[in-house]
């Protein structure tokens, strides 16, 4: 398994409901927490590995990972914050956004049972920055277009060579 770059095209698609929970889908999502350990992340979403699929793993520091599988976001706060993002499938570059502050999400866990989270602060925002993923939807699209000309030419000089 290994991570995929911007501007590889599974960036871009919206990803598909996950059918079962297999064993295979479970080593999956565990090997994805060692890739984003290794990489110093603290979410990864299955397009950012090469998977199609609606499933992503939060983990915050000296945290267990969090595991979402089909999420679903059932609130939004009116209140946003702004917070400086980056994203391991474009490495290198950062920048501020605008994101609600809190969030609460239902999805299924690794056992296949619904959960639900509400979340605030930077976890809120780890799973909304995942989420967008899963939808196809990359952090810089939420910048101005001349911020995001900016980041996409920064992001040219760092660009890993995969």
């Amino acid at each position: 398994m290994e991570l995929v770059y911007y501007p590889h095209e599974i960036l871009r698609q919206t990803t598909q409901p996950v059918d079962s929970i297999s064993s295979e889908l479970k080593d999956f999502l565990k090997e994805m927490v060692q890739i984003m350990d290794k990489n110093r992340g603290v979410g990864l979403a299955a397009p950012q590995v090469g998977n199609s699929q609606r499933f992503f793993v939060a983990k915050l520091q000296n945290e267990e990972p969090l595991f979402f599988i089909n999420p679903e976001v059932l609130y939004t706060s009116l209140e946003k914050n702004i917070y400086e993002e980056g994203c391991l499938s474009l490495p290198g570059v950062w920048a501020e956004v605008k994101r609600p502050a809190a969030i609460t999400i239902q999805a299924l866990n690794l056992k296949g049972k619904v959960f639900r989270l509400e979340a605030d602060g930077f976890l809120a925002r780890v799973i909304q920055h995942e989420l967008d993923h899963l939808n196809g939807i990359l952090f810089f699209d939420h910048l101005s277009e001349k911020k995001r000309e900016l980041l996409l030419e920064a992001y040219q000089k760092v660009r890993p060579s995969k």
